[in-house]
């Protein structure tokens, strides 16, 4: 039980008591009055729904003959008051007759009390429904709860596409390409068999590829030419750096696979690991190929884009060399 749950369980209930005669609101006090029960008391049935208003009761016991308002008006206007929709109405009644329930009923009354009172039957009822109206509650919570945690999701997930697109214009040269690799790689995980639970993983992993390339100086990250030995040691620890920082993230952990590990290759002379086969993480062999691909068709500075055919080739002569065999194959089937 989550300390929400608990919370709304031990909170006093307030039962709301609308009756215009002193002595069956003086009995009602005797038999309902409990260390955690909150009793409210109106006379007429306009001031009964503006205590319900103020209050927000769990449950309201409604007289029927009333002056000012009969109980079925009232209890009409607590139906159509957004706020107090769902609240428990016992109607109380020394009408014991088919024609006043049913109009009691279409009204919106919830169950009846006939004077005069029976005292375990009235405790029984006032508790059978009280306690509907605290699981009410709870799921009321937990569904609004769920609701947060989507909307938190979904800001998560609109933050990560903006880091994306940061990192992009940081390297115009793969301007667009974040988002063209997580479109292709999420269908090929689907290819693959990976679960749809497990697609915004991939999807996350994906868009945040290259977050560890923040960790490297311009002056490596942006150079027209070739890299010397020693600037290639500093770009190979990006995804050292993608790692420890996401891993600080609960959320994102199950998304690390594809920022730590997609430059690890099946032959073992990947890095940072240098991880062989199947030890690689399916989610990072299934990018390793889409993000290749998809630079391998991107015009470069330093080259010009290649022609699919020529990608089809490349891709097929490293299966069992950078690339999963069965992989390659799925994509060059499907998609490439």
């Amino acid at each position: 039980m989550t300390e929400g749950t608990q919370a709304v369980l031990n909170q006093a209930a307030k039962i709301l008591i609308i009756d215009d005669e002193p002595i069956i609101r003086l009995t009602l006090d005797g038999l309902l009055r409990q260390d955690n029960v909150q009793l409210l008391f109106a006379e007429t049935g306009i001031k009964g729904l503006a205590l319900a208003q103020q209050y927000m009761p769990d449950a309201i016991l409604l007289d029927l003959m009333m002056p000012d308002m009969d109980g079925y008006e009232v209890c009409r206007r607590i139906r159509s008051t957004a706020e107090l929709a769902e609240v428990p109405v016992i109607m109380i009644t020394a009408l014991d007759n088919r024609e006043a329930r049913l109009s009691g009923l279409d009204a919106g009354a919830d169950d009846f009390l006939t004077k005069p009172f029976d005292s375990m039957e009235i405790q029984i009822r006032i508790k059978n429904i009280l306690r509907m109206n605290r699981f009410r509650h709870i799921i009321d919570q937990r569904d609004q709860l769920s609701r947060i945690n989507s909307e938190l999701v979904c800001a998560y997930d609109k933050t990560i596409e903006g880091w994306s697109l940061a990192l992009d214009l940081r390297d115009r040269e793969t301007e667009g390409h974040t988002i063209r690799v997580t479109e292709t790689a999420v269908i090929l995980a689907r290819l693959a068999g990976v679960k749809e639970d497990e697609m915004e993983h991939v999807r996350r992993g994906a868009l945040l590829h290259d977050i560890g390339k923040l960790g490297i100086p311009d002056s490596i990250l942006l150079k027209p030419g070739r890299l010397t030995e020693e600037e290639w040691q500093i770009m190979r620890l990006h995804p050292v750096y993608a790692k420890e920082w996401l891993s600080e993230i609960k959320y994102l952990e199950p998304a690390i696979d594809i920022p730590y590990c997609h430059h690890e290759r099946w032959n073992g002379n990947g890095y940072p690991r240098g991880l062989k086969g199947e030890k690689i993480p399916l989610f990072a062999r299934i990018f390793a190929i889409v993000d290749v691909w998809d630079a391998l068709r991107s015009e470069r500075p330093y080259r010009q884009a290649m022609p699919d055919d020529q990608v089809r080739e490349y891709l097929a002569a490293q299966k069992g060399i950078d690339f999963d065999p069965y992989l390659v194959e799925l994509f060059l089937d499907h998609i490439c």
